[in-house]
């Protein structure tokens, strides 16, 4: 079939396309039909644009947009992977909106509230209250994680109040708060052996420092949480490496202090 010569109509049906669909990608530039007859404008397709034109179809009833579709179709599988993870991203913050919104007219409809009187989205705190409040959780935080035989609810706590402590870090700290709130995550998960969301928040935590320039103990400790979170994640190469770029970010660091605190933690890595 890949040499023969479809009319516009049949090969809508093969490939689930509308024949208006098929008009409008061809206005696009997105499926150009294989002849137009110069006369009668008449397009015909071959059957080898069959699997292009049903890859297309299925990214429209996933409700691709059509730029991405264009995107997809000509990029390679790494690029086509990537465009589907972040749609499926779009498609989960849309799911997350439409729950809160039918949270909120639930509890206007059923709870007997007002609309105007619906819940408020507005977290915002006092600057000052915050920073207190990030920096009392990043302490909690070190208490929780050199308490022995935590219970489950000390280990939910203490996952809760990294994020937190990160959170409001975020509201109201420099790009060096929000590099130890990450890394600090980073460290909790790593305890906890739980090797992805560890090495998910090292990354954030070096992004974050070369985003900014920052260097000295900041940059150096960024490698050390990769290092911790590959050993966490079964990935020795990765480890090395990190030890190493570890190792060579503490020449940089001014205080003698903080670099032997460094290399006493590496060496537990």
């Amino acid at each position: 079939m890949n040499d023969e010569r479809l009319s516009i109509g049949r090969f809508a049906r093969l490939t689930g396309l509308s024949i208006h669909a098929l008009r409008h990608y061809d206005e696009l530039g997105l499926l150009r039909p294989a002849a137009v007859d110069p006369e009668t404008a008449y397009r015909s397709y071959s059957g080898a644009q069959l699997d292009e034109a049903r890859t297309i179809a299925r990214l429209r009833e996933l409700d691709v947009p059509l730029p991405k579709v264009a995107a997809y179709l000509a990029g390679d599988e790494d690029i086509r992977r990537a465009i589907l993870a972040r749609h499926r991203a779009d498609v989960e913050a849309r799911a997350s909106r439409q729950i809160r919104i039918t949270h909120h007219l639930n509890q206007v409809i059923d709870a007997g509230g007002t609309l105007i009187n619906a819940p408020s989205t507005d977290r915002s705190l006092d600057p000052a209250d915050e920073r207190r409040l990030a920096v009392g959780l990043f302490n909690h935080v070190w208490t929780l994680m050199e308490t022995t035989d935590r219970t489950p609810e000390q280990t939910d706590e203490m996952i809760n109040a990294a994020h937190a402590s990160r959170y409001h870090w975020g509201n109201v700290g420099d790009a060096s708060n929000r590099a130890r709130g990450e890394w600090q995550v980073s460290r909790v998960y790593a305890v906890l052996g739980r090797g992805e969301p560890a090495l998910w928040h090292a990354k954030r935590c070096l992004e974050i420092c070369r985003a900014n320039g920052i260097g000295d103990w900041d940059l150096a400790f960024a490698y050390e949480a990769l290092a911790r979170a590959s050993r966490v994640a079964g990935d020795l190469a990765g480890r090395e490496h990190y030890l190493a770029e570890a190792h060579e970010a503490a020449k940089s660091i001014k205080e003698d202090e903080d670099r032997q605190l460094l290399e006493a933690d590496l060496a537990t890595v």
